[in-house]
């Protein structure tokens, strides 16, 4: 979402410029169609890797802070599991 906002907020920026140049006339109305066409092709291919630098740098910081990736949960809940099925097979063995 955050990519998407700011994706927004650049377009809305780049029109103002160059609506703004064009009143000035440093470019003329079809100059100014092609630099923002040109310029919003740039910023979709940098959403990706924009995104993508923000998730690892987001997986870095939950690490920095302690919080466990989803494998470590999942590895965890597994054991858990087995001896929670241990407990049970040892308490069944007392009562026969």
């Amino acid at each position: 979402m955050l990519g998407i906002g700011t994706t927004s907020l650049v377009a809305e920026k780049l029109q103002e410029v160059t609506d703004q140049w064009v009143k000035d006339g440093t470019l003329n109305p079809e100059q100014a169609s092609v630099f923002m066409d040109d310029m919003m092709q740039r910023l979709k291919l940098e959403q990706g890797n924009f995104e993508e630098l923000l998730q690892r740098q987001m997986r870095n910081v939950m690490q920095d802070v302690g919080v466990p990736r989803q494998t470590e949960l999942d590895e965890l809940r597994g054991r858990l599991d087995r001896l929670e099925r241990q407990i049970r097979d040892l308490e069944n063995r007392l009562w026969r």
